[in-house]
């Protein structure tokens, strides 16, 4: 966890251990433990069920991955998510072709994001607070749009609906493809360009970013405004996949999402992130939610299992950060 490479941690090694190694392991061990007493579960067509389950959940948490980097959480994306997709059908309702629809969804979850952004930067006020605010606005804003009812597409025969029909390896859902391809892009993103270093230089020290000239208010727009197209592809994506979007869909997916987030590493503290890590939390997360189902017990229990997770994840992120900090500190003593 956090911005220190693996090899400093383990300098007796000779090759540098991925920063997300330790997550890796959790979700091998994680499912052989559950393949060890439910050996069904280890089939490679539910393991690729298992990839595209974690899908949405996945692809919101890519864009929260950014937020925390740069110190922020933003509590809307779940509505963001369902308030996009709820638009877009209703656009193929009132007779736009899906694949205009959909660019329409993705669009307006980038004008909910920027809606975030000019608040919190405008009022100066943190974006937890702001996006605690539009949480309930866009909620109550979307149940007044579908009328409190599921919005369904007239016509799902078209190619946007059969794209998402299709199985690659015969269980292989193509959102998990939209899923994987986005996290490519976005890794790409957030450690390859300019915008990232902004994102991750802001994150670790604000004060030193602007000395530098970076702008810092002006990246934090962008940063919301990118959660949400992502929040908007996600959900028109979910539209694709399950042709209709419920009045609720999406409203609870925030705390998986933070979850998937701190699980994979990313502090914090911000000043970094990993998408990968974002990536391996999503799919950690579905696999608790998949091994209660198979061991038969309540599926609510997942949500304090889900908690749990986060409450242990930060325990031992912040464990390892004292650790780091106290190693430094002799390190420099012996100098």
């Amino acid at each position: 966890m956090g911005g220190e490479s693996a090899a400093a941690r383990h300098r007796g090694l000779p090759f540098r251990l991925p920063e997300e190694f330790g997550v890796i392991v959790a979700l091998v061990v994680l499912v052989a433990v559950i393949g060890l007493f439910r050996p069904h579960f280890l089939s490679p067509e539910n393991l690729l069920q298992q990839l595209g389950g974690s899908a949405f959940i996945g692809m919101l948490a890519l864009g929260m991955v950014f937020l925390l980097a740069i110190r922020d959480i933003d509590l809307s994306v779940g509505w963001m998510f369902n308030f996009s997709a709820v638009i877009s059908a209703k656009a193929m309702v009132f007779g736009l072709d899906p694949w205009l629809a959909a660019g329409v969804g993705i669009l307006f979850g980038a004008g909910l994001g920027l809606a975030n952004g000019i608040l919190a930067v405008g009022l100066r006020i943190p974006v937890i607070i702001i996006t605690l605010g539009t949480f309930s606005m866009f909620r109550g804003l979307s149940l007044v749009v579908n009328e409190s009812r599921a919005v369904v597409p007239p016509d799902t025969s078209g190619s946007f609906f059969s794209l998402f029909d299709i199985r690659i390896f015969g269980s292989l859902p193509v959102v998990a493809v939209v899923f994987v391809a986005l996290a490519v892009g976005l890794h790409l993103l957030l450690h390859h360009t300019r915008f990232g270093y902004r994102v991750q230089a802001i994150g670790s020290n604000p004060e030193a970013a602007r000395l530098a000239g970076i702008p810092i208010a002006r990246t934090r727009v962008q940063v919301l405004v990118l959660m949400g197209a992502i929040s908007g592809l996600a959900g028109v994506t979910f539209l694709g996949f399950r042709e209709a979007i419920d009045p609720v869909t999406g409203g609870e997916y925030v705390l998986a999402v933070v979850a998937a987030v701190i699980i994979g590493g990313t502090p914090l503290s911000g000043g970094w992130g990993t998408v990968l890590g974002a990536v391996i939390g999503a799919v950690i997360i579905q696999v608790i939610s998949s091994g209660i189902i198979f061991f038969g017990i309540d599926a609510k229990w997942s949500t304090f299992v889900t908690g749990a997770v986060i409450v242990i994840a930060v325990a031992l992120d912040h464990v390892v950060r004292r650790q780091r900090s106290r190693r430094a500190l002799h390190y420099q003593e012996g100098l």
